[in-house]
Order: C-alpha cells, then structure tokens, then sequence
C-alpha cells in the first residue's frame, strides 16, 4: 500500500548497515560506557549519593537517553546526508513510486531503530553489572524509542540545511553538547542557578530523562505526562519542520 512506502526506505538501510552491524553498535555504546566507567565509579567514589541513590545509578539512568540521541542525531545527519547529497541514493529512490516524504519518513524511523538499539545494549549492559534490576526498565524501551525518533526529526531539520558535513559540527557543539551538560545527566538540575533550570525544563533531552530516570528506580515520575507532552511536541514540530526543509531543497 502507498502508506507504506517508507518501509523499503528502511529495510534498504537495515540491510546495508548489516554487513557492518557489530562494530557499528560497539561505536555507538562505547563512548556512554566509557563516561558510565569514569564519572560513575571515578567521580562516584567521591560524590556518593546524589538524589538518594548511587551516583553510578543516577549517572546510568541519564547516560542512556544521551546514548539514543547521539546515535540518532549521528544517523540522521551524516549517514543521510551521505544518502541524500553524496551518493544520490535518495535521487535513486525517487525515481520509483516512493515519495520524498516516504524517503523521509523511512530514514527517521531508521534511525531512530539505531538509536534504540544503543539504548537496549546499554540498558542490558546496566542490568548485567547490577547498576539497575528493576523491571521497570521495560517500560523504559518504547519510551527510548519515542526519543530515538524525536532526535532524528531533530537531525533532518539540520541535514536538509546542511551544504556539508561541516556544517554539522555546529549542531553537535553549539547545540547537541550544551544540551548534555544542560539535561541533568550529571548532576542534578537543582544544583545550576535558577534561571537555567528555567532553560533546561524546556530541553528535548532533559524531557527525554526525566521519563527515563525514574524506570530505573523502580518508580514511574508523577510528572511523566508533561515530559511526555513535551517529546511528542518536539517530534511532531521537527517532523513538520524537516519535511517542509527537505521539500524546498529538493524543489531548489
């Protein structure tokens, strides 16, 4: 059926990303457990407890929702615009019956299935030190994948911008890495001044933890719909967004 379009899109991806599946997810997870091995047990020992729990703990419930949007901003800017610009793979595509938005659309949700096996190996490597056991960290699986695909809207708004690969060196220093520090994935949101709490409650990845956090401490947050409401805002506007950029440059 047309609807269903985007799905070739996808299985394209999934079946060239296949020949390089291992090395690719050992990249995608190595650098959140590297930071989960230095500041969790390194800093840890010094810190303690943060919030009421092990700073290992705390730590580990943020690095994930920073493990799915890195791998799905990754994705979606420099694979597709490899796919988009560079290989003219897109261009290929379009010559069949697939529209732009189903090209779209499969390569959002492509990426955002990247996204979310990053976020189900570390979750598994999480459970398999004994950091978080609680099976509440199965609720924590749709919700990474809502966020994978928030980040990936996110992304083809920036890859349907981008002139080249440059260009998304600013996205990841002047947005993706303050967002980080901002998100309260290493410390606590309450120890920044208060107006910057203020810019941080509005951030797509704080939004992202927040739902996220709370699985790994065995509880659900009383304010999940908000943070919800929040992620689903984000998604739907970058949506939007990407597919009305991505229409002007092809239509340029």
């Amino acid at each position: 059926m047309p609807r269903w379009r985007f799905w070739p899109v996808w299985r394209r991806n999934a079946l060239v990303w296949r020949k390089l599946a291992l090395p690719s997810l050992l990249g995608n997870i190595a650098e959140p457990l590297l930071t989960l091995a230095a500041f969790g047990w390194g800093v840890g020992s010094l810190v303690g407890r943060v919030d009421g729990v092990p700073y290992i703990l705390f730590l580990a419930s943020g690095t994930v929702s920073m493990s799915v949007m890195n791998s799905a901003s990754f994705e979606a800017l420099y694979s597709a615009f490899s796919r988009m610009h560079v290989q003219k793979t897109w261009d290929a595509i379009l010559l069949t019956p697939t529209t732009l938005d189903d090209v779209l659309l499969g390569e959002l949700l492509w990426a955002a299935t990247k996204a979310l096996m990053s976020g189900v190996a570390l979750v598994g490597v999480v459970a398999l030190l004994g950091i978080s056991r609680e099976p509440a960290l199965l609720f924590a699986l749709p919700l990474l994948a809502l966020v994978g695909m928030m980040f990936s809207a996110l992304g083809l708004i920036v890859n349907a911008l981008a002139k080249s690969y440059d260009f998304f060196t600013y996205y990841f220093t002047l947005v993706l890495t303050p967002m980080t520090f901002l998100s309260g994935i290493f410390f606590p949101l309450s120890a920044m001044p208060v107006w910057l709490q203020r810019v941080a409650e509005v951030l797509p990845l704080q939004a992202a933890v927040q739902l996220v956090r709370p699985l790994f401490f065995g509880h659900f947050d009383p304010h999940a719909g908000l943070h919800l409401a929040l992620v689903l805002a984000y998604l739907s506007g970058g949506w939007l967004l990407a597919r009305w950029l991505t229409r002007r440059r092809f239509a340029a």
